[in-house]
């Protein structure tokens, strides 16, 4: 059987590695990143000296975080594999895994870590919703938001795409973000959706399609691209 399109709406630079996977496993992978990202120069990094340690939830902080500056001494308490494995390719040596969300990487650092007056610093695109912050700060350690990237709308979706979509073709959709989803969806012309099956990273972001009237939509069993390729699999197998 022939493997379906997939419109990988991730942005980039993660939405190239995102096709090589697809391609490998036999896939005919669609590029069209819903969202752009793009350093916020006006976020000043504090002064490093003065925090206990970097919090990373995606491994795009961590690319963002390295244009900045390449003090790599502090530990990096990392959301998941991918974000562990982007900042030991940095150059980080002292890096801690979690196991895929904020609520479980909060609980892996006050369990792992050592209480300082110092706060942790927490890396992150300026639409991230807080909760980790929240939770470590509730058990009384401090955190610095720090928003020193942001996601954009893409201008428009790639040709290739927008000619699936005018003639209503067949395809699954890999979506990795609640503001992807959105995007896309913006993007997206009006009723261009009806053939679309949506693969998602997590339920929260599956509520976003299936508000918008898609009725296939799969979800990881957990928040990684591993998961998500799975979830990938069982949309082509029960389409």
């Amino acid at each position: 059987m022939n493997r379906p399109a997939v419109i990988v709406t991730r942005a980039q630079p993660g939405a190239q590695e995102t096709v090589q996977r697809l391609e490998t496993l036999g896939y005919q992978p669609l590029l069209s990143p819903a969202l752009e990202l793009i350093a916020d120069q006006t976020v000043i990094l504090p002064d490093l000296e003065k925090v206990s340690g970097l919090i990373f939830t995606s491994a795009n902080g961590v690319r963002f975080f390295i244009e900045r500056t390449q003090d790599l001494d502090l530990t990096a308490w990392c959301v998941g594999p991918a974000t562990a494995e982007a900042a030991r390719d940095a150059g980080f040596e002292a890096v801690q895994e979690s196991s895929g969300n904020a609520v479980d990487l909060a609980d892996h650092i006050l369990a792992h870590s050592s209480r300082s007056s110092r706060p942790l610093l927490h890396i992150a695109n300026a639409a991230a919703k807080g909760t980790l912050k929240t939770r470590l700060e509730a058990e009384g350690q401090s955190v610095v938001f720090c928003p020193i990237y942001k996601a954009q709308r893409a201008s428009r979706l790639s040709a290739e795409v927008e000619r699936l979509l005018a003639n209503r073709g067949k395809a699954l959709l890999l979506v990795h973000s609640e503001k992807g989803a959105a995007a896309f969806l913006e993007l997206a012309p009006d009723g261009s959706l009806s053939n679309l099956t949506g693969v998602t990273i997590s339920p929260t972001v599956s509520e976003v399609l299936i508000r918008a009237g898609l009725h296939r939509v799969h979800t990881a069993k957990a928040p990684n691209e591993a998961e998500l390729l799975k979830a990938l699999q069982a949309a082509f197998e029960a389409d």
